[in-house]
């Protein structure tokens, strides 16, 4: 099935803390949202992949990363107030081909091809599927006063990553339908009755939210898993040919 990737990068990063956006804070020698445009850009099953980004960032995205997102044939896209019209803008724009739409943040670097591949499968299997990761910690409510109001039971408790991906009616259904912003797509599904499957996803998938996460994205990112190496059909007698 044909995916359209939409790549949310419009965000204020007020969060962040540094004198920039984080999306073009570098790890390794490239920006974040670069990293995460690469988990998409060579899959013979995606085709298109929208950036979108605020108005502000769009010169600075033509002027200092033109030859770049030229080469891999990104589409930019202008974002709006919130993510969720950012979404919705890039929705308006999305390859008729496809079959299947995927939101990925911008400001999730840390994702193996490995979790790609078993979202989009998950996702055409069962028209909706989100990474997410079960919570281990313990939960507490806390009041306006700064003390804790409950502890809340943490069983089948999860935490929503992405990439998330639906059928390419369903979230414009979604979006077409949604009573305000959300922070995430699969809530939007969700307000729709809709099931959304969860495929596990991994600790190390995290979201760059204040600068302390660039470190630890910087270091886990090597650690992710690789895809097994596709069989070429040579046997060992070729390999050791020129």
């Amino acid at each position: 099935m044909k995916v359209a990737v939409i790549i949310p990068a419009a965000g204020a990063s007020k969060r962040y803390g540094g004198k920039g956006k984080k999306i073009f804070e570098t790890i390794k020698g490239q920006a974040v949202f670069i990293k995460s445009l690469e988990l998409f850009v060579n899959r013979d099953d995606v085709c298109q992949v929208q950036l979108v980004v605020a108005p502000e960032d769009m010169e600075t995205m033509k002027e200092r990363y033109a030859p770049t997102i030229g080469f891999m044939g990104i589409k930019l896209t202008a974002g709006g107030a919130d993510r969720t019209a950012s979404v919705r803008n890039a929705l308006a724009k999305v390859d008729p081909q496809a079959e299947l739409v995927c939101v990925h943040d911008a400001a999730r670097p840390c994702v193996s091809p490995v979790w790609v591949d078993a979202v989009f499968a998950a996702a055409a299997r069962h028209g909706s599927a989100i990474l997410a990761y079960p919570v281990h910690g313990t939960l507490k409510t806390v009041g306006p006063d700064g003390a804790v109001d409950q502890t809340l039971p943490r069983q089948a408790v999860w935490e929503a990553q992405t990439p998330q991906v639906f059928r390419r009616e369903l979230l414009l259904e979604a979006y077409a339908k949604a009573a305000g912003p959300a922070t995430d797509d699969a809530a939007l599904v969700e307000a729709l009755g809709q099931k959304v499957h969860v495929v596990a996803g991994d600790a190390r998938n995290i979201k760059i939210t204040t600068r302390s996460d660039l470190a630890i994205a910087a270091a886990v990112i090597d650690t992710l898993p690789k895809p097994k190496p596709k069989a070429t059909g040579r046997g060992p007698f070729d390999e050791a040919q020129w």
